[in-house]
């Protein structure tokens, strides 16, 4: 569905090419410093400018139509919603005989039956994640002293990211990338294992993030390739630090104390401008098709700050769990 977290609940709605996008926010507790202004820092981070994203620039000016007042949130939910003043619906009329290779045109049509919304992805599209940033904002104002940092740390399969793209560029062409998540600050204990561990719940929120296909916690994959020995991490104090962190500060599915630490992998833009052969659905064979439209040539340039919100939204649904167990065991 289109809902996530057990507290601090977020839903996403909109449409790419539609009126907006949006999020609501339920369970915010009450007198979160909130204005118009507190936003603008992560979201120019997503916003598209930079060589190798989409030339569609939106203005992504929030507004905020409940649960804030006097620039204080209320403790009623917040809704938030971005109008779309840059669209080229045009664009995308021939999807709809022709479904792009490796986007969701060809799912959403069978699925909904033909009545979903195909311009820009529709509610398939990234453009929904400038709420899910805005949410992420939200979190971090409640996480505080909570520190959340992600980068590209390579793109193309190349740590000279720029070259890569200015390489994706001139082929007319995309590349993925990874993108890497440190997390500071956060306290021992928070996760609930089996089902809702902090990798279990962080990797269902992190799938959400439109073309995200693989992630790993601390050593990850390399991990499988050590002994026992080189993977474990030596607790050289009684706060739980440890000399190494293979574990991403996460064990037993719980927060350790030591730094969360992930990477994702995230695919290449399935728009490009080079001819690609797909089922035409008006004709009965498979044809040429050639995507119209603004796209980007690295996605992941922009995922960092949804990263980040995805990941504050996150703890901040475990934290405000662990606190409401900690008063029952009062």
């Amino acid at each position: 569905m289109n809902s996530f977290g057990r507290l601090f609940k977020t839903q996403i709605f909109g449409e790419s090419h539609g009126m907006g996008a949006g999020i609501v926010i339920d369970g915010c507790p009450a007198g979160i410093p909130i204005t118009e202004e507190t936003f603008e820092a992560d979201l120019s981070r997503r916003r598209a400018g930079a060589k190798g994203t989409t030339p569609r620039k939106e203005a992504d000016l929030p507004e905020i139509m409940s649960g804030v007042f006097e620039g204080k949130t209320t403790g009623a939910p917040i809704t938030i919603f971005f109008r779309n003043m840059n669209t080229r619906s045009g664009d995308y009329a021939n999807l709809v005989a022709s479904p792009r290779p490796g986007h969701a045109d060809y799912t959403g049509r069978v699925k909904y039956g033909g009545f979903n919304d195909y311009r820009g992805g529709g509610h398939f599209s990234a453009r929904l994640t400038v709420g899910v940033v805005a949410a992420g904002v939200v979190a971090k104002q409640i996480l505080k002293n909570v520190e959340i940092t992600a980068k590209l740390t390579e793109a193309g399969g190349s740590t000279n990211i720029e070259h890569a793209v200015e390489k994706a560029m001139e082929n007319l062409n995309s590349i993925g990338g990874i993108v890497e998540c440190t997390v500071k600050g956060i306290p021992v204990g928070l996760g609930e294992p089996f089902w809702d561990s902090v990798e279990s719940v962080l990797s269902h929120a992190v799938f959400a993030i439109p073309a995200i296909k693989g992630i790993e916690f601390g050593s990850g994959f390399q991990g499988s390739r050590m002994t026992g020995l080189e993977n474990n991490d030596n607790i050289i104090d009684a706060n739980g630090k440890t000399e190494t962190n293979h574990a991403g500060g996460i064990n037993g599915g719980i927060t350790n104390g030591n730094d969360i630490v992930f990477r994702i992998a995230v695919k290449p833009t399935s728009s490009i401008s080079i001819a690609q052969q797909t089922m035409n659905f008006e004709k009965g064979k498979v044809d040429e098709l050639v995507i119209q439209g603004r796209h980007d040539a690295c996605v992941a340039l922009r995922v960092p700050p949804i990263l980040e919100a995805i990941t504050a939204i996150t703890l901040t649904d475990l934290m405000l769990l662990e606190q409401k167990a900690s008063r029952v065991y009062e």
